[in-house]
Formats: structure tokens, sequence, C-alpha cells
């Protein structure tokens, strides 16, 4: 098959518009992800024409990159972003903490060699913050940082992660034209990207790399009310206390309006974002063939139609269930 490509921003770049999520593969805070699986799923995502890969030295400490690495190397062509942790280690980013205790130069330039080695490739593609505050802007001296990254060859392009449910927080980052691209939580359940960052995004050329677009799982239509998730596993947090039951009737309502049944909610769910002209690739977190083999086959070019699109505008639901549920 032949992934539908579309402009990373004005980076230059070429990206399928489904991308490949690898927070999974880290295999810390995801519990059952196999090595050997993981492998496989990527390389399978690559033959198919799959050619981004997001990545992060937070998962797994550094575990997602190694695998990421091996299978990249093998793809020439291949797009690779990864991100550095804060080294404060606040997540999210807090209001009022200066940029130079989350992203001093040396700290930037250190990591990103770490995840140069760990990759095994010469260079990052896109490089980019795990969190984000506009109030950085003009602060500290991470800008300086990028540039001698880029000087240097170790980066091609600058972006940032937004934090959850906060896509304002990088409107002026956008405007000021210091980053080429940001990921953002963008979904039929969180639509706040809508307001004002995806308008900024297209005036501004800045790529949009979408993570989330299934609600972590919430709008595959795989979690029920009675839904049990590994111990230690992190969705035990994300779907804590009566929020899987709360989640059955928005499911049925979206599959009500428009006409469809619990297994093609993910596929609708995915042409929803994609269906937003400023989006540019769509990560999706997937851990085996199957999966990804499902989640490719969206990747033809094909919106979702306006009349849907328009009928799931009136499922929003502004939440945040990274919160620990009361």
């Amino acid at each position: 098959m032949t992934m539908h490509m579309r402009n990373l921003g004005a980076t230059g770049l070429g990206v399928s518009e489904i991308g490949y999520g690898a927070w999974g593969i880290g295999a810390d805070m995801w519990k059952g992800a196999q090595d050997d699986e993981s492998l496989q799923a990527l390389r399978r995502y690559l033959e198919l024409g799959g050619n981004f890969i997001d990545t992060a030295m937070g998962y797994g400490d550094g575990h997602s990159e190694r695998l990421v690495g091996q299978a990249a190397r093998d793809y020439p062509g291949t797009v690779v972003a990864t991100k550095i942790s804060p080294k404060n280690g606040q997540w999210p980013a807090q209001p009022g903490v200066p940029a130079s205790e989350a992203f001093p130069a040396e700290h930037v330039i250190a990591m990103t060699e770490a995840s140069l080695e760990r990759l095994g490739l010469p260079r990052i593609d896109v490089q980019q913050f795990h969190v984000w505050n506009d109030a950085w802007l003009g602060q500290g001296d991470w800008q300086d940082a990028v540039t001698q990254l880029k000087r240097d060859g170790k980066i091609g392009h600058f972006g940032i992660s937004i934090n959850d449910h906060q896509p304002d927080n990088a409107v002026k980052a956008v405007e000021a034209g210091v980053v080429e691209t940001v990921q953002v939580i963008y979904n039929v359940f969180d639509q706040s990207p809508q307001d004002r960052l995806l308008d900024a995004c297209l005036a501004n050329g800045v790529g949009v790399i979408v993570r989330v677009a299934l609600d972590e799982g919430s709008l595959t239509g795989n979690i029920t009310a009675g839904t049990e998730f590994p111990e230690g596993d992190w969705r035990n947090r994300y779907f804590g206390g009566n929020r899987k039951a709360e989640l059955q009737p928005r499911l049925r309502a979206i599959e009500s309006d428009l006409g469809i049944n619990s297994s093609q909610l993910a596929e609708t769910s995915l042409r929803f974002v994609l269906s937003h002209r400023a989006v540019s690739t769509v990560i999706v977190g997937m851990r085996s063939v199957r999966n990804v083999e499902r989640n490719v086959a969206i990747a033809n070019g094909q919106a979702l139609p306006a009349e849907d699109v328009a009928r799931l505008y009136a499922h929003r639901w502004d939440r945040n269930w990274y919160e620990a549920a009361e």
C-alpha cells in the first residue's frame, strides 16, 4: 500500500499521516510490551510505507529510543522525532518556574547527544521539549542550544510537546516563530486545539503532530465498564474511579449520532482528527503487527465526511483524566 503523505509544516519534511507513537514500547508505564513484538510492529509500520516515529528519552528511560533506532537504521528516510525531559522533572511545566530550571542550554545539548547515542543515528529529525510554558519565550539560553544543535547538524528541526489539555499555552511560541512543530492532544473529546492553536499553526507554517487521538484507548471502543489493566499500568489511574462507566454513554451517543458500531469508533476518531487541514500526522501507539496493519490502512487520504465532522463537534467533553480520580 502507499500511505498518504502530508507536509510537516514548513520543515520541508513529508510525513505519513499515520505516525508511530513509541511511548508504549518503552515498557514502563504501559505494561505488557515485549521487545521482539515491538520491533516486529515497528518494522511492519516502516515496510508498509510509514515514515514518522515519535519517541522520547523518558519512555522507559531511553528504552523506546533504542528500539526505534534499531528499526529506523534499516529504513533510510525514516523521520525520527524524540523529546528531552525537563531537567527539574516537573510534569507538566508549572507556572512561575523559569526556563533555566527546566531546559538550560547544557541540559538540552547533553540530552540530545545522549538520545543520538541511544538511537544510533547521525541526526534527530525533530527534537522537542517534552513540556512547555509560553512564559519561557525570551527566557534562559535554551534557544542558543537549539541554534547550536542545528548548526552542528545534530538536529534538523525543533518543536515542543504541549502540556496535557493546554493548547493555548503554545500559541505565543507558534506566533513568535521559535518552533517548527507542536505536538498536542486532539481528539473527539478534547477539541480545544480548534479554538486557537490549529489556526495559528496554519498561519505560521508550523507542523502539527497529534497525540492521544484515541483518548488513551477510550475511543477504540474496547474499554468497557469492566475492563481491567495490568498491575502497575498507568491506565489504572487514567481510568480510575468511576471513569470507565462514565465513558460508556458518551461512546454510545457517538455511535448513535453517526450510525456506527463500536468497531468503527477508532477509525472514525482518527479520521476526525485527520480532517483538520492543520494536522500533519497523528501518532498512534501500535505494539502489535495487527494494530499496525489496521491503523495504517486509514492513511489513505480520505477524510471523514464533513457532515460527520460537524456531528462530532457536539461530543466535545472538557475534562482532565490525567489528574487522579476523586
